[in-house]
């Protein structure tokens, strides 16, 4: 898969996909990751990107010119491809969205800066608005890798085992339960007993219960859009109990 990140300040990705799982995909070339500087098709000769604002205001807004011929000559003849613009007033990224788009064969990330970017920019090339969150950073470069970081573990052969991430947080529809590992006592702190035990069923059992009792007490929401069955309702209906009882 082909990501190209569209940024007036692209040293700022760099580093975050460059090392780990999503490094490696890129040497292995499972992914294509590439990075331009919008400022290099700037016509200004001061090689600025963004003015002041009509009808007044604080800050700058990026302009359209560099922008629009920046992404342009990045999309070439390809048609197949999918511009993504990371705002704080688009869609907040979920794991629901992040699968869709890891089915693309290509997608460009244009991350606005200072005020944002000329309305005209959006309606011309813009198919997708998204957020990582509500609350404003200052550009898009950081939710551009989060984006990137997010879809690309769901490409195949980017993780070591594809199947890995289906069990993971948020992605089961529940947060994950509780990991531990050697040794089995730190500092008076043990591994529950189940994990020791090698009952494959019960282990399976125990991180189920966890994971519900994590989400129903840090994210209800998730719990309301999950089925359970009987028992399990049965363990919620416990937990609820005892809640009230605190």
């Amino acid at each position: 898969m082909r990501f190209d990140i569209l940024s007036v300040f692209p040293d700022m990705v760099k580093p975050a996909l460059s090392e780990s799982m999503i490094g490696r995909a890129v040497d292995k070339g499972i992914l294509d990751i590439r990075l331009h500087n919008i400022r290099d098709y700037t016509k200004d000769k001061h090689r600025r990107t963004d003015d002041t604002p009509y009808g007044g205001g604080w800050g700058m807004v990026m302009t359209c010119q560099p922008i629009m011929d920046c992404h342009r000559a990045v999309v070439g003849e390809d048609k197949d491809v999918l511009t993504v613009y990371m705002s704080p007033g688009g869609k907040v990224l979920t794991q629901k969205m992040a699968m869709k788009l890891a089915k693309q064969k290509r997608i460009i990330i244009l991350c606005g800066h200072y005020e944002g970017i000329d309305q005209r920019v959006i309606d011309s090339i813009v198919d997708e608005e998204i957020s990582i969150g509500d609350y404003v950073l200052t550009g898009g470069e950081l939710p551009a890798a989060v984006l990137v970081d997010c879809v690309s573990r769901l490409i195949p052969g980017v993780l070591p085992d594809d199947e890995c991430h289906e069990d993971e947080s948020i992605e089961s529809g529940l947060l994950e339960y509780p990991q531990y590992t050697k040794p089995a006592e730190y500092e008076g702190m043990k591994v529950p007993d189940v994990l020791l035990s090698g009952h494959h069923a019960n282990i399976v059992k125990w991180r189920r219960r966890k994971a519900i009792e994590k989400t129903f007490l840090r994210r209800k929401d998730l719990i309301r859009k999950k089925k359970f069955d009987k028992s399990e309702q049965e363990f919620l209906s416990e937990l609820k109990e005892n809640q009230k009882k605190k």
